[in-house]
């Protein structure tokens, strides 16, 4: 109890990060005392614990961390406070004054260049901040200079504090030798050092002042885009919140290199940027309105958003383009029904399921605005026919997350998740827990279930021949990390800052499609076979994906949310939480997915009658059900979800372009009928490689 309570205290997760934290404020707490005394050893181990113990949380509590900055203890004060002491045990063991001026006097030196570096550093990042970021557009011609190398870039602050480290060990050497030499090789290093450090910035920021002006910058974007001239935009803002947000873009982006149109994706914030999966589709991020209104987007016919955010605004002023409210995933959340749907001219849903629901809502919607067009994303799911079972019932645990208010929070989590769990090892299963990216971001209760639960399945494993399989863990790590590396090299995750990334971005070569699919192939065959057949797993990354998840899983328990109604499409069982005990009927009156479900009371006494669906696959009374749902809720098989989708992309196009007023007519036939388009009719200009690349992805 004493121990979760301090966790609880200082904000930290488990028992080995508390004791980074006891043993870092220990040595601190030790500096002073030792310096006093005094006891050079004594010191020289505490600043030694006090170095190590803050570089390691830095890495294991960058929370606590932040909130010592809060408490006026950042790292700087931390350095200064550990130079302050040793000043203090120096003059205490009685050391020669022009041994301690000159301590004096290069600690200081050190501090002024440190502030120096920092605001040339500033001004390098202020100076090279661009209007636009870019991917899979040649930038070349855009005169962008190198940005600084990694070793003068990045962790700034931490590198050039260490830099002290010389100083101080050669100070401490002299009080334990008795000579000044020592001393003297020390300050001579850190000054030394440190002043280098300024002097090679000093020339990049000379090169930063040559970074093109917020005009010139968004004249090639427009120039690169006027080349590739893109018809179909997917619009997406949101991701500032958390980078897990960008799967609600990730999710769409085969889905749109295989349309008839060219398509670019729009971004809004950087951070999303940087988690974008590999597409050849040119990527734009505009953090600022001004600067979106500046993009010569005047060829886009269709918009495309799969999320709803305030910013969506900026892209909605398009008069000339026909909007289209796409989401990421049918559900019955009241996300999936909108009130906000109105402002857009069509709201696409996967069957007639989606219809139905804001038909339910009566938000004045009309029903000629509404289209089905499938879930183009489910097509590489396994049928429930082609799985072949393991040694142990696989259960896929995948709880939603608490939801932005009250009213919305349908996760299992809270009320019943722990008490599941504990059910599920009981019934001796294997669990693959897989919750949602957002979970515990608003809830500390949730958050507390999702600990408990990987503890819980954490523990189990070390049961389950658990030496065998950490070792094939370990000696998988090397192929996956290898894997995981190409993976970001294709992705165009490239090196340096946005600046030196816009910098670099080209043109992509289309060869790389088929490595990557190839590779990612790898990773998951890789990742399960290395985990056995009986090691439960908790997935919390980007890979192995949820789609992976489905195809290992036996049975889906999860909650309201499109989760479900993805998992829907395998055929395979599936339990949904009834968290609040509602009567079966009005439960399934409210969920349009509760159709073929198995319904899970709070204190989990059906599981076992629930399971008896995968132990005895004859004893399946829901099989007819999930079959007659899956077309009410993903649409039909025939013509397939891709089909119908990029039939609904090139009938809204054609319908954008009649609707333009006069004026705006579109001279070039080819933008309304690519298929029409000749060799005669390829741009001159330095893009017309992404002409011929937006045409091959409708092949």
């Amino acid at each position: 109890m004493p121990i979760r309570w301090l966790c609880a205290a200082l904000r930290v997760r488990g028992k080995t990060e508390l004791f980074l934290v006891l043993l870092f404020g220990a040595g601190f707490a030790a500096l002073p005392v030792f310096a006093l005394l005094p006891s050079l050893w004594g010191f020289a181990a505490a600043s030694a614990v006090t170095y190590l113990a803050d570089e390691v949380l830095h890495a294991r509590a960058p929370g606590f961390v932040r909130r010592l900055a809060t408490l006026q203890l950042s790292r700087t004060m931390r350095f200064a406070i550990r130079t302050v002491m040793l000043l203090a045990l120096a003059d205490r063991m009685d050391a020669p004054d022009a041994v301690l001026i000159a301590a004096l006097v290069v600690f200081s030196v050190h501090f002024a260049l440190v502030m120096l570096y920092s605001a040339l550093h500033r001004a390098i990042s202020i100076r090279r901040g661009l209007p636009v970021v870019v991917r899979n557009l040649d930038m070349s011609g855009a005169g962008i200079p190198q940005s600084p190398p990694a070793l003068l870039n990045r962790r700034v602050l931490r590198k050039l504090l260490h830099l002290d480290l010389p100083a101080h060990a050669g100070l401490l050497t002299a009080l334990a030798t008795g000579e000044r030499y020592p001393a003297g090789i020390g300050y001579a290093l850190t000054a030394g050092l440190s002043l280098a450090a300024v002097l090679a910035l000093l020339r990049h920021f000379r090169a930063a002042r040559r970074t093109p002006g917020r005009d010139e910058v968004i004249a090639e974007v427009n120039r690169q885009l006027a080349g590739y001239r893109p018809e179909v935009a997917l619009y997406f803002s949101f991701a500032a919140v958390s980078r897990d947000f960008m799967y609600q873009v990730n999710m769409w982006i085969e889905t749109l290199e295989r349309l008839d149109r060219r398509p670019v994706i729009i971004l809004r914030e950087k951070a999303s940027f940087r988690h974008l999966s590999r597409t050849w589709i040119p990527v734009v991020c505009v953090p600022k309105a001004d600067d979106l209104a500046e993009l010569d987007l005047s060829g886009v016919r269709v918009a495309l958003y799969p999320g709803n955010a305030g910013k969506n605004v900026h892209m909605l002023r398009i008069a000339e383009a026909k909007h289209v409210f796409i989401g990421h995933g049918d559900s019955d959340k009241l996300a999936s029904s909108n009130r906000v749907s109105k402002v857009y001219d069509e709201i696409w849903v996967a069957g007639r399921a989606g219809r139905d629901r804001y038909q339910r809502v009566r938000h004045a919607i009309s029903d000629e605005a509404i289209v089905e067009v499938g879930r183009p994303q489910l097509s590489s799911i396994r049928l429930h026919a082609d799985h072949t079972p393991g040694p142990l019932p696989v259960v896929l645990y995948a709880p939603t997350w608490e939801g932005w208010s009250d009213d919305d929070c349908h996760t299992s989590l809270i009320p019943m998740g722990v008490p599941l769990i504990e059910k599920l090892l009981a019934e001796n299963v294997r669990v693959i827990y897989k919750p949602h990216p957002l979970t515990g971001k608003r809830s500390a209760e949730a958050a507390a279930a999702d600990q408990a639960i990987r503890a819980l399945l954490r523990a189990d494993n070390e049961q389950r021949d658990a030496e065998r399989t950490e070792a094939a863990v370990a000696a998988a790590t090397p192929r996956l990390q290898e894997i995981q590396a190409r993976l970001d090299e294709l992705s165009g995750r490239g090196e340096g800052d946005y600046t030196q990334q816009t910098r670099d971005a080209r043109i992509p070569d289309r060869s790389g499609a088929d490595e990557w699919q190839a590779l990612r192939a790898e990773w998951h065959r890789v990742f399960w076979e290395s985990r056995g057949p009986v090691r439960h797993n908790v997935i919390l990354k980007q890979l192995p994906t949820l789609y992976e998840c489905f195809d290992q899983a036996d049975i889906l328990i999860s909650d309201v949310s499109s989760v479900v109604a993805d998992f829907v499409a395998s055929l395979k069982p599936y339990v949904l939480t009834n968290a609040h005990d509602l009567p079966d009927e009005e439960f399934r009156a409210a969920y349009t997915t509760a159709g073929g479900a198995y319904l899970l009371d709070r204190d989990c006494a059906r599981l076992p009658e629930i399971l008896d669906a995968v132990r005895e696959p004859h004893h399946d009374p829901m099989a007819a059900s999930r079959r007659t749902l899956k077309e009410y809720v993903l649409g039909p098989d025939h013509p397939t979800s891709m089909e119908r989708f990029n039939a609904a992309v090139n009938a809204l196009t054609e319908k954008a372009v009649r609707d333009l007023p006069e004026h705006h007519a579109d001279p070039d036939p080819s933008r309304m009928f690519p298929q029409q388009r000749t060799a005669s009719d390829a741009p001159a200009s330095a893009s017309a490689g992404l002409l011929d690349l937006g045409r091959a992805g409708s092949a």
